[in-house]
């Protein structure tokens, strides 16, 4: 395999902030006719591509994020979201009723938790979700009661 010149390893640096090949060329410091494709021809070469994952790994690798803290905080979200509270009328008086802080955030926080963990479910959605019919007393005619 061919080594990554020096300016293409800055080609390569530049494409990951921008993700615009043609401003990674000219920030490198290329000069062409066609900027267009020749970055497109940069993009497809192996050695590049290999570069490519091989910075976005290094970079990955710096932020040492460690999956506790990820899972701690994870958790504290769906904890805080799932928390239930009064529900208040215009006045601010207390109704009897409650609700979820934030039912959406916690119940996202708690997927890419299953995910992360690796307990997600592989099953399509076609598989996991069946539609249902909902049948209430409104919808219902009188003589059917």
């Amino acid at each position: 395999m061919k080594q990554v010149t020096t300016q293409q390893k800055i080609f390569v640096s530049e494409y990951i902030k921008t993700l615009d090949g043609e401003k990674a060329l000219k920030a490198a410091g290329y000069k062409n006719k066609n900027p267009r494709t020749f970055a497109t021809e940069l993009l497809a070469r192996d050695s590049i591509i290999n570069e490519i994952k091989s910075q976005l790994k290094r970079q990955i690798e710096s932020l040492s994020v460690q999956k506790g803290y990820v899972i701690q905080k994870l958790l504290q979200i769906a904890e805080f979201s799932l928390q239930e509270e009064d529900i208040l009328d215009k006045d601010g008086n207390y109704t009897g009723k409650k609700k979820l802080r934030d039912s959406s955030a916690g119940l996202k926080a708690l997927e890419s938790l299953c995910k992360y963990m690796g307990l997600s479910n592989t099953k399509s959605e076609d598989e996991e979700y069946r539609e249902a019919k909902i049948i209430t007393i409104s919808n219902l005619d009188d003589e059917k009661i």
